[in-house]
């Protein structure tokens, strides 16, 4: 066994949504205004007394429940996040202490809204390499937490919510997690930002949008060939959920011509290192892909990273 696979995988979102009419009782804004720009219509907003590990812990425990695996199976957790308020105990092994996770491997990945192709990636390596057998990695974010709730530019795009996936040795003649094609363009790092004391989302829509939807398809497509197939042949396409005038048009560019694309940000909004797999989830969930067939994961946004890889549907 020197490959791996997506078992499972399982998601979670708070209880309380948040409407564009919502949104308009605290700044001006209003519905029309919100979906004709980013496309977003409800998102869920975590409370004071849910933190991300909590969030995290709740997809992982979903993810190992629907591959009928316990927590003592688990020997590595790797979590993406970039809204961790304490730098210690880390995210990975607060979600560990959560679900009696054993002795495991645990460490944090704060590679903003690439964060969860960056853990996943890590993780394959880490199975791959005979360091880890199987592995949580998990996408959580509290974005609303590190918002600032009266700049309309920002506060309309966020939510909160975390996903999660199972990976496992697995034959590596029926590769399941593709090679991974990864970087940052670190001189733009300015362009999102999460700073300041308290700490602050924010960004330059325009300079991202454009980055995302003129440098990105290339990239895309050349992750899809590192796994020896045509963005044709792709049943899926799951992009960073950043804003839906930034999914179809970059969906559209990679030439995923047969593909489902995830635009589950319409109701869940932008949650960060937790779009990805929460919007998977919910693929899987509804049964739109089947067992085996080639999904592209492809995160991108803060620093300006990226990280894409071909997986098949668990």
């Amino acid at each position: 066994m020197n490959g791996s696979r997506i078992a499972a995988v399982g998601h979670y979102q708070p209880a309380k949504v948040l409407t564009n009419e919502d949104l308009a009782g605290l700044v001006d804004t209003s519905d029309e205004w919100i979906r004709s720009r980013v496309g977003i219509n409800t998102r869920h907003i975590a409370g004071p007394d849910e933190p991300v590990d909590e969030l995290a812990a709740h997809a992982a425990a979903k993810a190992l429940a629907t591959a009928g695996l316990g927590a003592d199976s688990v020997d590595l957790v790797v979590v993406a996040t970039s809204t961790a308020v304490d730098r210690s105990p880390n995210m990975a092994a607060r979600v560990a202490h959560r679900l009696g996770i054993p002795s495991p491997a645990a460490m944090d990945v704060n590679v903003v809204c690439a964060g969860f192709t960056h853990a996943l990636a890590t993780a394959d390596h880490a199975v791959r390499a005979g360091a880890a057998t199987r592995a949580l990695v998990i996408g959580a974010d509290k974005m609303s937490e590190v918002t600032d709730w009266t700049d309309r530019t920002t506060c309309v795009l966020v939510g909160d919510g975390a996903g999660a996936a199972v990976v496992e040795a697995a034959d590596s003649d029926v590769p399941g997690i593709g090679p991974v094609l990864w970087g940052s363009v670190p001189e733009m790092g300015h362009a999102v930002r999460i700073e300041g004391t308290p700490a602050r989302f924010a960004q330059e829509g325009q300079s991202v949008y454009r980055w995302a939807t003129t440098k990105l398809p290339p990239i895309a497509r050349a992750a899809c060939e590192k796994a020896g197939l045509a963005p044709a042949d792709l049943a899926a396409v799951v992009l960073h959920q950043a804003n839906l005038r930034i999914i179809e048009p970059l969906a559209e560019k990679i030439g995923a011509v047969n593909a489902v694309v995830a635009r589950d940000v319409t109701e869940s909004g932008n949650t960060s290192a937790a779009s990805i797999p929460l919007a998977f989830s919910k693929l899987v969930e509804r049964g739109e892909i089947s067992t085996g067939d080639p999904v592209l994961l492809f995160g991108f946004g803060g620093n300006l990273s990226y990280a894409g890889q071909v997986v098949r549907c668990p």
